[in-house]
């Protein structure tokens, strides 16, 4: 349940910002991933979502847990470090929100459910979505 509602809120959450932002603040790297194959794209979501949770949630937000009590700090923390690697978002701060509601929901899950899963799969889910909405043209940025 928890999975199915998270991933359809960051769905909604993601659309509404692509509607309601104009395309000057959004970042160009993502519409790469839209001329892949179909297979191509689920393969190459499912890796980076693999990965990122992976090392986020499952070595860093883990690793943080053991010093830091408090479990929201670590999530905080843990998007933090997460927004850090998106290096190419700075210039286009919007972005930033783009990835730092997910990447809070993704701690948060982590957390309540203890399962590294549960994460993965609203990450990818989501990430899926997304493309293939912007890929068949269901939904475009507002310019």
């Amino acid at each position: 349940m928890e999975v199915a509602a998270a991933s359809s809120g960051l769905v909604l959450f993601s659309i509404v910002l692509a509607v309601f932002i104009p395309s000057r603040y959004i970042d160009e790297t993502n519409k790469s991933y839209q001329n892949g194959s179909l297979l191509g794209i689920i393969v190459f979501m499912f890796l980076a979502a693999l990965f990122e949770e992976l090392l986020f949630r499952g070595i860093i937000q883990n690793a943080l847990s053991i010093f830091i009590e408090h479990q929201w700090a670590t999530i905080v923390i843990t998007t933090g470090l997460f927004l850090a690697l998106h290096t190419q978002y700075f210039k286009k701060p919007i972005m930033l929100l783009n990835i730092s509601v997910p990447s809070l929901v993704f701690g948060y899950i982590y957390v309540e459910t203890g399962n590294i899963l549960a994460p993965f799969f609203v990450h990818f889910i989501m990430n899926v979505v997304m493309t293939l909405l912007f890929k068949y043209r269901l939904l475009s940025i507002r310019n």
